[in-house]
């Protein structure tokens, strides 16, 4: 460590420049206006100073890539690479900055280039700023032989001519499309799988209407019965209509969700009876009509069934959730000013607290009879009897059996339970379980793989979170897909004519920062794990419309974006882009320091960052302050490249600010996030302290006889909770929107972590409980309507505050909402209480 403390001094010599002589700092003393003023005017002075980093691609239909970056002279050059050439492929520029400029001249002064679009094989258009206007570019294999200047018109656009194939990688979340067809002719569905692979998904007559399932950002063509492209669509978050008619209404995918009949039966291939909600309880309508049948009598307005009902493939049966609900628990504030009205206006909303009675679902089976009819089956319950939730709802390919995921109260058994229809018998098919806590919010992942009969499970059970193939049959493990002293964070994707899951993965580079994001490929038959990327930072990927190909950006918070072309196996094709930075250097920059010291147990690496002012004087002594978030739920400290962060700013003032992940918080070991189990207050500070000391043996410059903390949400709780607990270390704190007593919290949050049924652990967490030993500089800020934390949270805090005699200051903000002190307002109280807590001057001192 010291070696690399030594090394980065060099280097913040060489960043700093002549900011670090004593003349210079000397004219800019702590906590001044002309630090004030500086601290203001960084984000502009560090703006558009990097170049190189920027790459923005096109794919062509010949599967080169054409990809534009900026250059040192604030230009845009722009390049064509062919990835199916043998070996290593150094991209040819087509054109640059100068060239275009000419093409340009007078009648597109002062437009830039927005995007590329490929009009056909060989013909690209440049989309310029004004978008009334493009450049077109012939060309002729890889050379550029005509360009020239056009005008379009807003139809014309390259987006309302060209459909990008979905991609690997290009979808988002579920979604759907009612397709309309306006036009006098009958009109077939297809999705683009790739640049050379559509599916057809069927016809709709004339005037007819389909109803598609599909995800956002998947891309569909319409054609008529000669082939001819008549209408292109991209699916959106929102499922809308997209109707198939004029050139002005085309491409067009409006906020309007079918009505739910509409789709259900422009999905529904078979005939089925209709079943519906009546009146709390469950009733059926045959396909050919008749009068209604009732199937449930039980349902009230207490214990009600939805429309939710789940059907076997065959048609033979079907289950409904019948669902005990949860109290009412109202939360109301005052809102002192509204914008709208002189008086006051008193607000009300629901809000479920630890410990609060929850909404109870069960299932309910339903099989078809002789008559056509269908007979309830009870389901034996001891299995899901406790549920916080009950999920995934889904039938086996045979229709014999229908399984759901059961996330057990207290959340230390995950369980997917299956259930034979016929007899109503239930087993555990899978179970999963923790003496802490199974963290279902960030860990689940369950695929399953019929035909093989496997499903695909994410679990903690080894110490990390891995991937595990289970038998459907005996629910026992038959392998492990994934293994090591690392994490699969998210299973991206399920490639399934590969066979195989795009991973994002932490900690498989042991030589890395461990939070570094990278990418990996598994294949579910033969186990091979292939890395994808290699680079030393946190990892981006953008697939090519075949899959075959990705761009990986990659970065840290010291080196800025590198851009690299590889083969979907994770081959190296080309660098497209290197980010510079020699410009921000030259206008004063210097980069957040990382650094890795051991934490409270001598042996666990804990990982943070270190801002200093960029007149950085190694002569002087600065205070210290660390920006807290310890939420279980994540980690926190930055990893990727931004030429500014709200820190830089504080630490303009003349501090040293730090970010660090302490033990309790994610995407490490389960060991590291136990800590946290019935123990937010301890919040990582162990570590946390450790860390510091270990940093200021290697950089003198750090006063720790003067450090301060401050964070908003369970962050402000942590900041609050560090002068309750670490007065010794800890000197002044500023709490906004805390969460000061887990009791008084959203439900989901604090039960997952904090466990159930509500003990003492969490009045031992309670800032409120423990404020009579709270001791140094303490800020509350708190917004008066607050959604997101009860603002009676803070309020109680300062209510036992008084109560203890103690001082301390309060800034609630009428109108304010959650993280409110991150407000431009908020942010200069927060910077004027450090300066006079810890600089002991007044703040913009001249």
């Amino acid at each position: 460590m010291l070696k690399i403390a030594i090394t980065l001094s060099c280097v913040l010599s060489l960043f700093a420049g002549e900011a670090t002589s004593p003349a210079f700092a000397a004219s800019l003393p702590q906590g001044s206006a002309q630090d004030y003023q500086r601290a203001e005017e960084l984000p502009g002075r560090f703006r558009h100073l990097v170049y190189g980093h920027d790459v923005e691609e096109t794919w062509l239909e010949d599967g080169q890539l054409v990809y534009s970056k900026s250059t040192a002279l604030g230009q845009t050059e722009f390049f064509l690479v062919n990835p199916k050439a043998a070996g290593w492929i150094e991209p040819k520029i087509l054109f640059n900055a100068d060239k275009l400029a000419e093409v340009l001249g007078v009648r597109a002064a002062g437009q830039q280039v927005i995007r590329v679009e490929q009009q056909d094989s060989n013909t690209l258009l440049l989309l310029l700023t004004e978008a009334k206007s493009c450049l077109k570019f012939t060309l002729k294999g890889q050379e550029l032989s005509e360009v020239s200047l056009d005008a379009i018109t807003p139809f014309d656009l390259p987006a309302f001519q060209t459909d990008h194939p979905s991609g690997r990688g290009r979808a988002g979340g579920g979604s759907g499309i009612l397709f309309r067809n306006q036009l006098d002719q009958e009109v077939e569905l297809f999705w683009l799988e790739s640049s050379t692979k559509k599916r057809s998904y069927g016809k709709v007559a004339a005037g007819a209407s389909k109803w598609m399932s599909t995800y956002s950002g998947h891309a569909w063509r319409v054609t008529t019965a000669d082939g001819k492209t008549v209408a292109s669509f991209r699916a959106e978050a929102k499922e809308g209509v997209a109707r198939i008619g004029t050139a002005a209404e085309m491409n067009l995918i409006k906020p309007e969700r079918p009505d739910r009949e509409t789709r259900i039966a422009s999905k529904t291939k078979t005939k089925r009876a209709k079943i519906y909600v009546d009146d709390h309880n469950l009733w059926m309508r045959a396909p050919d009509g008749g009068e209604p049948t009732a199937l449930t009598t039980n349902g009230t307005a207490e214990n009600s069934y939805r429309n939710n009902t789940t059907w076997a493939p065959d048609g033979s049966a079907f289950v409904g959730l019948q669902t005990e609900g949860a109290q009412d628990h109202t939360v109301s504030f005052v809102e002192s000013s509204p914008q709208d009205q002189l008086q006051p206006t008193l607000h009300h909303f629901q809000y479920l607290k630890p410990g609060d009675d929850i909404a109870h679902p069960r299932p309910r089976l339903f099989l078809k009879n002789k008559k056509g009819g269908f007979d309830q089956v009870e389901i034996d319950e001891p299995l899901f009897a406790n549920p916080w939730s009950l999920t995934r709802l889904s039938w086996s390919a045979d229709s014999r059996k229908f399984r759901f995921l059961y996330n057990q109260r207290g959340h230390q058994v995950l369980r997917w339970v299956e259930v034979d229809a016929k007899t109503g018998k239930a087993r555990a098919l899978i179970e999963e379980s923790s003496p802490t806590f199974v963290d279902y919010a960030g860990k689940t992942y369950l695929h399953v793989v019929e035909d093989r009969g496997e499903a695909i499970w994410m679990s903690e059970r080894s110490g990390w979170n891995h991937l595990y193939v289970v038998d459907l049959e005996s629910g026992k493990v038959k392998r492990a897909l994934t293994e090591g002293e690392w994490v699969v964070r998210k299973v991206e994707d399920f490639n399934q004519d590969r066979d195989e899951l795009l991973l994002q993965v932490m900690g498989i580079h042991p030589a890395q920062d461990p939070y570094h994001l990278h990418w990996a490929v598994v294949n579910l038959k033969s186990g091979k794990l292939t890395k994808l990327t290699e680079g030393d930072g946190t990892h981006q990927l953008t697939w090519s419309p075949d899959g075959e190909y990705f761009l990986d950006r990659y970065s840290r918070v010291d080196m800025p974006t590198v851009t690299e072309l590889r083969r979907r196996d994770g081959r190296l094709v080309a660098e497209l882009g290197s980010g510079r930075i020699d410009k921000l250097v030259e206008a004063g920059w210097i980069p957040p320091q990382r650094f890795v010291a051991k934490g409270r147990d001598g042996k666990t690496e804990i990982w943070g960052l270190i801002y200093r002012p960029t007149n950085f004087d190694s002569n002087k002594s600065y205070p210290v302050i660390e920006n807290i978030y310890a939420g279980p739920h994540s980690a926190f400290v930055p990893k990727n490249f931004r030429v500014f962060r709200k820190s830089q700013a504080l630490a303009e003032l003349g501090f040293m600010v730090v970010h660090i992940d302490g033990m309790g918080t994610n995407w490490r070991s389960k060991a590291f996030h136990d800590v946290a189990w019935k123990n937010l207050g301890d919040a990582g500070f162990p570590d946390r302290i450790a860390w510091m000391r270990a940093l200021a043996a290697t950089e003198p410059a750090m006063d720790l006889s003067r450090v301060g903390i401050y964070g908003g949400s369970a962050g402000g709780q942590s900041a609050m909770r560090a002068l309750i607990a670490h007065h010794d270390f800890y000197s002044a704190a500023v709490a906004d929107c805390g969460c000061h007593d887990n009791r008084m919290d959203k439900i989901w949050w604090n039960e997952l972590w904090m466990g159930w049924p509500v003990d003492d652990s969490y009045a031992q967490a309670s800032n409120v409980d423990q404020a009579h030993r709270m001791q140094g500089d303490l800020m509350l800020v708190v917004g008066e309507v607050d959604r997101n934390v009860d603002p009676a949270s803070t309020m109680q805090v300062v209510n036992a505050l008084i109560k203890a005699d103690k001082d301390f200051d309060l800034l609630v903000v009428p109108g304010g909402g959650h993280g409110i002190a991150e407000s431009p307002y908020g942010t200069r109280r927060r910077r004027d209480f450090f300066v006079r807590k810890l600089l002991h001057v007044e703040p913009r001192w001249k």
